[in-house]
């Protein structure tokens, strides 16, 4: 295990709730630190960016409440995710709210900044960057991550088509730092498999637009009940960069998911006004199979937290009798 700051420690399961654009909420993110997972949402959620001031305000009076009643289970800390990339027209705005509510977990993406990782350092705040390949992954601690989030094959939204085997294992070569896997994690099992590769959390996010607390369409949560893996569809043709989608709003779209065109990466927008065309396009990972219910955030924690106690004790007559 990697030498951990103190805001990635004493979480209830070693998991991370990804930031999911559009879905990820102050409730959603609230329900997560509360069951004793990170909490994370996209910037860019917040619409007018006016409104990034509100919900931070919320999201730290609520969970301040929450551990002055509960000081036996003190909420997890929560994570803002920023779209570091030029066509991100709210950075700079957006930075300056972060920063000013000193958010104690800042997941980056789609670019790595020095100047942006010295904002989030300069009140003590820890740096988390996603990358997709162990070069992305160095360039990101050479300009000032504290720890890496490693997107695999199998991630719902945009993701990589690294196995996670081999993208944890050459991050470990070099890095002893954070490490959140993420990639069809969807069971407590899952989370502790990753760790035995050698990362210090799962990332999920896929499961969690099933929940009450999502903010998304009874016919997004269905439908991933209902899927599958045999239900994803992998693409560049919505953002511009490569991702997973279902199928099913691919198909409702008017497109073929067998034949989707390439999309050129040069006209990606993330701008915080923008408005994108592809709005009813869900994203969504590879795990869904393990998921058969609309339900709590709550209650999904605490079928992970079960699933991955059952699969420790599983474990342990083959740990001890295994030889040397």
């Amino acid at each position: 295990m990697s030498k951990l700051p103190k805001a990635l420690q004493n979480l209830s399961l070693p998991v991370i709730g990804s930031p999911l654009f559009i879905i990820s909420n102050p409730k959603l993110l609230i329900a997560q630190c509360k069951a004793g997972i990170i909490g994370a949402m996209p910037a860019l959620n917040a619409r007018p960016a006016s409104q990034l001031d509100e919900w931070l305000h919320e999201i730290t009076e609520t969970l301040a409440a929450w551990d002055r009643a509960h000081p036996e289970q003190p909420a997890a800390p929560f994570a803002i995710n920023q779209i570091v990339h030029k066509t991100n027209d709210r950075l700079e705005h957006d930075m300056e709210v972060v920063v000013r509510h000193k958010v104690p977990v800042v997941i980056t993406s789609l670019g790595a900044r020095t100047d942006v990782n010295d904002a989030i350092h300069s009140y003590g705040g820890v740096v988390l960057h996603d990358i997709i390949n162990n070069m992305f992954a160095r360039k990101a601690i050479e300009k000032g991550a504290d720890g890496l989030v490693a997107v695999a094959a199998g991630a719902g939204g945009h993701a990589g088509v690294k196995s996670p085997f081999a993208l944890v294992q050459e991050i470990r070569q070099w890095f002893d730092g954070p490490l959140a896997l993420s990639g069809a994690i969807a069971t407590g099992g899952a989370v502790l498999a990753a760790q035995a590769m050698g990362a210090d959390f799962a990332y999920i996010g896929s499961a969690f637009i099933a929940t009450h607390e999502a903010r998304a369409s009874d016919a997004y949560k269905q439908a991933i009940v209902d899927g599958s893996s045999d239900d994803i569809v992998y693409s560049s043709l919505f953002t511009g960069v490569h991702g997973n989608y279902l199928k099913a709003s691919v198909i409702a779209a008017g497109l073929d998911p067998e034949h989707l065109p390439e999309s050129d990466p040069t006209k990606m927008s993330f701008g915080g006004d923008a408005k994108t065309a592809w709005k009813d396009i869900w994203g969504c990972g590879q795990g869904i199979g393990a998921v058969t219910e609309v339900t709590s955030a709550a209650a999904l924690v605490a079928r992970l937290r079960r699933e991955y106690r059952e699969a420790q004790l599983r474990l342990l007559p083959q740990v001890s009798s295994a030889r040397p």
